[in-house]
């Protein structure tokens, strides 16, 4: 459990999500307590973990969700959110082979997408709205909502734990806050 209150570890697990080019701004420990993803991908196959490009293939929808309590990082760069699991875990997937597509953006897959790796990355334009609320304890309780209808519930911790390893987390958490913050305005 120490392990997750860790700079290192936090600027590695969010840095496999981190678009090309972008650098993380700032990151923290936070804790989800309901993730609902949806996404659509276009000129693809499904197996058992993956999506892989197929240009015969067609569009599957995938809708990735947990509702549970556990721990996650959370980071943004300059035009993304990011986030990642402290530790690894299941979630429930629903697929549909032949969605209704009318109105939805179709990602084309052009190299393998595992199903864990969906939704870990998200333009901070396709955000819809966050609604923040202070929690117990100095906590934050922040529900953002994405133009695609996914939705994320977090906490975010007044503290990054016990030890010194996130010494970083009340500025971050606050840079976090602003930026989410301001894109209500």
């Amino acid at each position: 459990m120490s392990e997750i209150f860790n700079e290192a570890n936090m600027q590695w697990a969010l840095g496999e999500y981190i678009p090309d080019g972008e650098t993380l701004l700032a990151g923290i420990h936070a804790i989800s307590k309901e993730i609902n993803i949806m996404g659509v991908f276009g000129k693809c196959s499904r197996t058992e973990s993956k999506l892989v490009p197929d240009e015969n293939g067609g569009i599957v929808a995938v809708n990735k969700k947990k509702y549970s309590t556990y721990d996650i990082y959370i980071g943004i760069t300059h035009t993304s959110l990011v986030i990642a699991e402290c530790e690894k875990g299941g979630y429930y997937y629903q697929f549909d082979d032949e969605p209704d597509v009318s109105g939805m953006e179709i990602q084309e897959v052009t190299s393998d997408i595992f199903f864990a790796d969906i939704g870990m990355c998200f333009p901070l334009t396709d955000i819809q709205n966050c609604e923040m609320k202070k929690g117990w304890m100095g906590s934050v309780k922040c529900i953002i909502t994405m133009k695609n209808g996914s939705y994320f519930k977090l906490l975010f911790p007044k503290l990054g734990g016990l030890g010194g390893g996130m010494p970083h987390h009340t500025e971050y958490r606050e840079a976090i806050i602003a930026r989410l913050g301001g894109l209500n305005t």
